[in-house]
């Protein structure tokens, strides 16, 4: 058995590890060495001595995050466990072997028991992104369990954790070159640490997407909407429909697909409007009802005719943290209200937020502030949430970060 550092409780504080939340409190813990370096990997330990959980350290708020409920005997075999557990869902869902999709998340954090990691699965690259000095420290176990999962279907993989980590982390954890997983290279920014750089077409339900995940947000594609731009599939046909927010083009492309009569996509980024010309262009490239501006979308909506049929509101995460969700929640209702005011009656308005700490109670509250002062009657056809491959531990409920509502605007 490993020889972790040990980490004691305090009396009383042991009852949340014991119902298999992931997360141990800094105020919990009653005893550790003050010089246990960020991202030790630990026992956890009741008071009367009773082994609790195996996780990964840090000396901040959440101090572990939890890797397993059993002792660990061999870190290797765990990944592995972990990559091959979150493999067969993916297939039982069938995403692995689909003729119409190659892309899909792999590994969702704590929702597969990875806490810290995001894996996404490119037509044959693996991108991560490590969100904990700990979970950095192993990427040779994750590049080993990909290559244990894929075999020769794994063609690269790409490390874009110094996109989330502070680059003063990174340079300390290279610079001390002791932590048996570190690379032992000089890589300090977003590298390949398995293949060449590759051309990033993927197959979303047929559809072909560019993926930029070097430059591109996130992981490249906004994975986590797939489910959803097949739901507008069967509302856009014949319809007016405006995508805002719309990153890639995602969502029309769907409308496209559905035979949709017109379709304008709004972005404040000028890359994302050539990205989303690009993906258009891809899959229908004599399309002529579809139109890209590059403009802020609250002035967007301000200024344009209100004769939409369908409105898409899939704005990054207004709040990063408790203190900002306030005025969150008020630029979501601000938000919404204007599009509200920008449908023809009968319209659809397809409305998101991806700010965890606004939770889904906040911001049905802020849609329907919204939509009581536009005075418009309306009605909520579809809760919507993360897909599948984003899956949730039902005992760490703060997974959930994606909601959605689909409304009928009378």
């Amino acid at each position: 058995m490993p020889n972790f550092s040990r980490i004691i409780l305090r009396r009383n504080k042991a009852d949340a590890v014991k119902r298999f939340h992931p997360w141990i409190f800094s105020g919990a813990i009653k005893q550790v060495d003050p010089d246990l370096p960020d991202g030790e990997i630990v026992d956890v330990h009741s008071e009367t001595g009773e082994y609790l959980a195996t996780g990964i350290y840090s000396p901040n708020n959440i101090a572990v995050k939890v890797l397993s409920f059993k002792p660990v005997a061999d870190l290797d075999r765990l990944f592995q466990s972990r990559f091959q557990s979150a493999y067969q869902v993916r297939s039982q869902l069938g995403l692995t072997d689909s003729e119409t999709t190659n892309c899909y998340r792999l590994i969702n954090a704590e929702g597969d028991g990875l806490p810290g990691l995001i894996v996404d699965w490119y037509n044959g690259t693996a991108v991560l992104q490590a969100y904990s000095i700990g979970m950095y420290e192993q990427r040779q176990r994750i590049v080993a369990s990909l290559q244990a999962v894929y075999g020769e279907k794994l063609q690269a993989v790409y490390d874009k954790s110094a996109a989330v980590l502070p680059r003063s982390a990174i340079q300390a954890i290279h610079a001390a070159g002791h932590h048996q997983d570190s690379d032992q290279d000089s890589h300090q920014d977003n590298h390949y640490l398995v293949g060449e750089p590759a051309t990033g077409n993927v197959l979303e339900y047929g559809n072909q997407f560019q993926v930029d995940w070097e430059t591109g947000q996130k992981t490249g594609l906004f994975l986590d909407q797939r489910e959803h731009r097949r739901l507008l599939g069967q509302y856009a046909a014949g319809k007016r429909v405006l995508n805002t927010f719309c990153y890639s083009g995602g969502f029309s492309v769907y409308a496209l697909q559905a035979g949709a009569s017109l379709v304008h996509s709004v972005d404040s980024s000028a890359k994302a409007i050539d990205w989303t010309k690009q993906n258009v262009a891809l899959n229908y490239p004599e399309a002529t009802q579809h139109e890209a501006f590059t403009d802020d979308i609250f002035d967007f909506l301000k200024t344009c005719d209100a004769d939409y049929d369908l409105i898409v509101l899939d704005p990054p995460a207004f709040a990063k943290n408790i203190s900002a969700r306030h005025q969150a929640v008020m630029a979501y209702k601000r938000l919404n209200k204007q599009a509200l005011t920008k449908l023809r009656s009968g319209g659809f308005l397809f409305t998101f937020s991806c700010s965890q700490v606004v939770g889904r109670e906040h911001f049905e509250g802020a849609v329907m502030a919204a939509a009581i002062e536009s005075g418009r009657q309306i009605r909520v056809l579809h809760h919507l949430t993360q897909p599948a491959d984003h899956p949730v531990s039902i005992f760490h409920p703060e997974g959930i970060y994606l909601k959605g509502l689909v409304l009928w605007v009378e």
